[in-house]
């Protein structure tokens, strides 16, 4: 079990720190550029901007830092997404398809279900929970200051927010696949065994609830973020979750590998990151598979279905 903690803890310190320095480089040279072609520390500058265009009303900016540039990210994203799902194209995301031959195209009752579902999820969940949340941040005193936190702090609690996440997603998640509440519950979010994006807040309202927005928004109130963080934090989430779900194995984004295997098999890969899986054992037939040594960065333009494709099946 020592050795388990061990490994864990070394894979959880390579993950966070690999992302962390390829992050801190991506924002520092775009907080770089757009310093020196507009003068001035742009960030702050464009925040108090904005501020003051709001007149203060601290819940006018909560609803568009918490709920509007979250939403906005999400079907930005799931917006190109879903033009494959239903053209077939671009081929230069379609042919990247990780279940070779599942939505190929995708059934269209089904994806008008499914986004009916997460824009219900959305409205009529999301959105109410964001009144305590709005309550818990004024409580803090910090959320909506005029002095913005500096990138280093928000490093610091974009890690703090991340390991919250998993260990409440991980144990909310493995919860919900008890045979009691799987079937009455979370079953309605496995319809989808080859999974698209906007699955990913396909869901009944009492799983979404536990498993879907409790574990990011409890980071932010309990560290009494900022609100530029909380938006910044909703957006990455909403994205991260949503490449998880999309079916898509695309150069340069992080693996979907790890959970597009959960719904393939349903009694593996639980968490977010894997080190609880790892841990708890839950990743064990997930290690032994071709999606196991799929599970990576694509770096260059061939598939990893093409470069490391499944064993041909025997002849019964």
């Amino acid at each position: 079990q020592g050795k388990k903690l061990s490994d864990a803890l070394r894979i959880s310190a390579y993950v966070f720190s690999t992302g962390l320095l390829m992050f801190t480089a991506l924002v520092n040279f775009v907080s770089w550029f757009l310093q020196n072609v507009t003068s001035g520390n742009f960030w702050q500058t464009a925040w108090l901007e904005f501020y003051d265009y709001m007149e203060g009303d601290e819940w006018k900016i909560f609803l568009t830092g918490a709920a509007l540039v979250p939403a906005l990210a999400f079907w930005g994203f799931n917006g190109i997404l879903l033009v494959a799902d239903i053209t077939g194209k671009p081929t230069f995301i379609t042919r990247y398809r990780i279940q070779l031959g599942k939505n190929d195209p995708v059934d269209r009752k089904k994806l008008c279900k499914a986004i009916y579902t997460a824009l219900g999820n959305q409205f009529f969940v999301s959105f109410p929970m964001l009144v305590p949340m709005f309550y818990i941040m004024k409580w803090w005193d910090n959320t909506f200051s005029k002095e913005l936190p500096t990138f280093q702090w928000f490093l610091v609690e974009l890690s703090i927010f991340t390991v919250i996440e998993e260990i409440l997603f991980y144990y909310t998640h493995r919860l919900g696949h008890h045979p009691v509440l799987y079937k009455h519950i979370h079953k309605k979010h496995h319809e989808w065994t080859a999974p698209i994006g906007v699955v990913s807040i396909y869901a009944h309202p009492i799983e979404h609830i536990v498993s879907n927005t409790l574990p990011v928004m409890t980071g932010p109130m309990v560290m009494g973020s900022h609100i530029v963080s909380v938006a910044a934090w909703f957006s990455i989430a909403l994205v991260t979750t949503s490449i998880s779900h999309c079916g898509y194995h695309l150069p340069l984004l992080p693996s979907p590998e790890f959970h597009d295997f959960h719904h393939l098999k349903f009694n593996q890969c639980y968490g977010v990151l894997g080190v609880l899986d790892f841990l708890h054992g839950t990743d064990r037939i997930f290690r032994q598979t071709k999606a196991f040594e799929r599970h990576k960065v694509l770096l260059g333009l061939t598939p990893l279905s093409e470069s490391i494709p499944e064993p041909p099946k025997k002849e019964e």
